[in-house]
């Protein structure tokens, strides 16, 4: 079984070709993806409107999470923690480069504690910080 397979089995996924190759694309990233990148990756065999399912699937299901990137776009990341049926958990900082255009989680950066007023009721953070990354500075 392929490493995209058992994920999708242990998110209770049904498995098809589709998924499990948009998952590879992620799996093989190491970085955040946007949807034009997943067509772009996967070719022109595949709908744009399976793709976009597909991503919201994933979302809901806790297997990717959104990352904000400078320019209002959104992008997907591969979820590191633990997260389930649309309950994310990411108070980790997201990397931009200025170089490559990369955006990556930090997972080990964490976002600062931030005391909301009451009555406010947190859904998510998100913090980019832009810079050069590590590959694009040597």
């Amino acid at each position: 079984m392929t490493p995209a397979a058992k994920t999708l089995k242990d998110f209770n996924l049904r498995h098809t070709n589709g998924r499990e190759e948009v998952l590879d694309l992620f799996l093989n990233a190491g970085h955040a993806l946007a949807h034009n990148d997943v067509e772009n990756g996967l070719g022109p065999d595949h709908d744009r409107v399976t793709i976009y399912r597909t991503l919201r699937t994933f979302l809901d299901k806790g297997l990717l999470h959104k990352v904000l990137d400078d320019e209002g776009g959104t992008k997907y990341a591969l979820c590191r923690e633990n997260c389930a049926d649309g309950h994310h958990h990411h108070d980790h900082v997201h990397f931009k480069c200025e170089v490559c255009g990369q955006t990556t989680c930090l997972d080990k950066v964490r976002i600062p504690a931030i005391a909301l007023p009451e009555g406010y009721d947190r859904r998510e953070m998100n913090l980019l910080i832009q810079g050069v990354c590590q590959d694009c500075n040597k």
